[in-house]
């Protein structure tokens, strides 16, 4: 609406022509309300009502005007005053208007993005006075399922066979979904890993790089608790094998004699003849002890 001062003077904006969107509707009512009410106070209701119809104009608003018409010459239908007009184009457009625009919604709302719950409950609130109802309205809300959900759904055994029906085990199947797709993410950080590392089940972690395995428990490593193993060079996994240490006869099980000094009790590996310095022996000086030649 558009009011302007000019001096003693109220200028008002007429309305624009309505045709049948229900968009216009409301602009036109609000437009031709005031200006009836500071232009026209002097004309009788029925010059009032005569032109606001004069303003209605093309589409399905054109067909209605002209049966209104022949109505009120007939004297089967009664307008008094522009209010009882106004209250006849909202019955007659603001409720079909809405309905044909509800219809519009569910026919391009789809789920996207969102979850099955609510594309559901975007859809119910639309579903809402827009005439659809059984298969119809069963077949737009499976239109606006995404793929998954959808093809889950036409392969179940038994199908269901109310909306509502439809609805709930959608949701579920959605559900079901994203919970799967999070456990997978979860258990995708604890598979092996590149670089060598292996996430164990049931506490603490393997780390590995370049034949180097480390076990991390809960309080660290090196020092703090954990084992550290490394196998440089070799397979993972296996110690890393002392080149000094001998081989015990395993036949001779509680026997405890060096094999470095040949004395008993002890074994090799706790010798202390095993780090004296070996002496070396020169071909002259073993030619004297073999006779001088």
């Amino acid at each position: 609406m558009l009011l302007q001062q000019q001096g003693s003077r109220v200028e008002v904006a007429r309305p624009q022509v309505f045709s049948e969107r229900m968009e216009e509707m409301s602009v036109f009512i609000n437009t031709a309300h005031p200006y009836i009410r500071m232009k026209m106070t002097e004309e009788a209701a029925a010059t009032q009502v005569a032109w606001v119809l004069s303003y209605v104009q093309g589409g399905i608003a054109e067909a209605w005007k002209d049966n209104l018409l022949n109505e009120l010459t007939k004297g089967e239908s009664e307008v008094e005053s522009v209010e009882q007009l106004f209250a006849k184009i909202r019955d007659n457009f603001g409720e079909t208007l809405e309905e044909e625009r509800k219809i519009e919604q569910l026919r391009t709302i789809k789920q996207g993005g969102r979850t099955c719950n609510e594309y559901m409950q975007e859809f119910k609130k639309i579903a809402r006075g827009s005439s659809y109802e059984g298969r119809s309205l069963i077949e737009e809300f499976k239109r606006g399922l995404n793929g998954a959900i959808r093809r889950k759904l036409a392969e179940a055994e038994e199908l269901p066979t109310t909306i509502g029906e439809w609805q709930e085990r959608a949701v579920r199947l959605d559900r079901n979904q994203r919970q799967s797709r999070a456990e997978e993410r979860v258990l995708g950080r604890n598979a092996v890993c590149p670089g060598g590392n292996v996430q164990p089940r049931g506490g603490g972690s393997y780390g590995g790089r370049g034949g180097q395995i480390t076990w991390r428990t809960g309080r660290g490593y090196r020092g703090g608790g954990g084992i550290n193993i490394s196998n440089r060079g070799g397979a993972q996994g296996s110690p890393r094998r002392d080149p000094n240490a001998m081989d015990i006869d395993k036949g001779r099980g509680g026997d405890r004699t060096c094999y470095v000094c040949g004395k008993w009790g002890y074994m090799a590996k706790n010798c202390w003849e095993r780090h004296k310095g070996r002496v070396v022996e020169t071909p002259q000086e073993s030619a004297k002890e073999n006779g001088g030649q």
